[in-house]
């Protein structure tokens, strides 16, 4: 499942290995998203999409990053962690962000569909939303994408 533990990554190498989890969870069958926490140059976990797997349609790979590294810290307020995830945030995950009050928020791909960040009802511009996390959208964009549309093409395929 989720796997935690490194050091001496940068930031780009932290979105190298959510997409790494992204291709993992593309093998398994899931929407192939991944994400990483990240804490002082610290990689606190990893982890990608497992909602078919564990029959949850919770189990986004944003919230199991979020429930994972609240876990290894010992705490529900992430405060100082980085986010990094290979596609934009569902208003679920945006809320779960905003929630763990995580620093910043490095995502890939844009969902025009289900997105909530810089698509849809962009969560954090909402006057009730207690935390914005500062936003790098399009960090490893063309990768992300493309991994997408390369796993759906192949589901489309007769």
């Amino acid at each position: 499942m989720a796997q935690g533990g490194s050091s001496g990554i940068s930031a780009p190498d932290f979105m190298g290995v959510a997409l790494a989890e992204a291709e993992s969870a593309g093998a398994r069958g899931e929407i192939p998203v991944g994400a990483v926490i990240a804490m002082r140059g610290e990689m606190v976990i990893r982890t990608g999409n497992r909602t078919r797997e564990l029959n949850d349609p919770t189990a986004h790979a944003e919230m199991l990053a979020i429930r994972g590294a609240g876990q290894a810290l010992g705490s529900e307020r992430l405060a100082g962690a980085d986010l990094y995830v290979t596609l934009e945030p569902c208003t679920m995950c945006a809320a779960a962000i905003s929630f763990a009050r995580i620093r910043r928020l490095y995502f890939g791909a844009v969902d025009e569909k289900g997105g909530a960040v810089s698509s849809g009802v962009r969560f954090f511009s909402s006057p009730t939303c207690h935390h914005v996390p500062d936003l790098f959208p399009g960090m490893a964009e063309v990768e992300s994408a493309a991994l997408l549309r390369s796993f759906f093409r192949a589901r489309r395929m007769p």
